[in-house]
């Protein structure tokens, strides 16, 4: 469990550096330059996700049960993770979608983690579930009072909610029949 956790703190901490640290944030930012603090933020990054990665995978192996989902948790978090992939989409191609949300990319995190949390009542699905949401929750209260930074993207295009539906739907069957049991070792339709 150990290995989640600190997994966790590390990608979770670099992902909240600019909601409790912004000015921190920024001084770096100035300092190192644009490249290297990316790279350095990937890499931190990317070392918090395998651990997370590698400590779920560990964790799962002695589960410790918390609570026992009734099934039908396990329909409904089907339904409320329809929408995340297209809502993932929707953060990098500008349109209504992204418009009206605001924020898709941190609507499909709380989606994720509430239809997980619905569907799993393991200790390691609580950790990282829940530590997911409670990020998810945090960092939308800190936007509401953080100056917008002016952030590269595609332009605004009606046919790009279309994308995003489109393209999120093939990816959520593909979660769905195959990639989840491939990825995460179980299948959420079972067999």
């Amino acid at each position: 469990m150990s290995v989640l956790i600190i997994g966790l703190v590390i990608f979770l901490g670099v992902h909240s550096v600019s909601i409790f640290a912004e000015s921190w944030r920024d001084r770096t930012l100035k300092k190192l330059g644009e490249g290297p603090y990316k790279g350095l933020y990937s890499l931190v990054s990317l070392l918090g996700l395998v651990l997370v990665i590698w400590g779920y995978g560990l964790a799962r192996q002695e589960p410790v049960a918390l609570y026992t989902p009734p099934i039908w948790t396990r329909h409904l978090a089907m339904v409320l993770l329809l929408p995340v992939f297209p809502l993932l989409f929707a953060t990098y191609l500008p349109g209504r979608i992204q418009h009206t949300v605001k924020h898709p990319m941190l609507v499909a995190v709380k989606l994720w983690a509430v239809a997980h949390l619905l569907a799993n009542g393991m200790l390691a699905d609580v950790l990282l579930f829940g530590a997911f949401l409670a990020w998810a929750v945090i960092d939308r209260i800190s936007l509401k009072r953080r100056v917008p930074r002016a952030m590269p993207e595609l332009p605004y295009r009606p046919r790009n909610d279309w994308v995003a539906i489109g393209a999120g739907l093939v990816v959520y069957l593909l979660f769905v029949v195959w990639l989840h049991r491939v990825l995460i070792g179980v299948s959420p339709i079972g067999g």
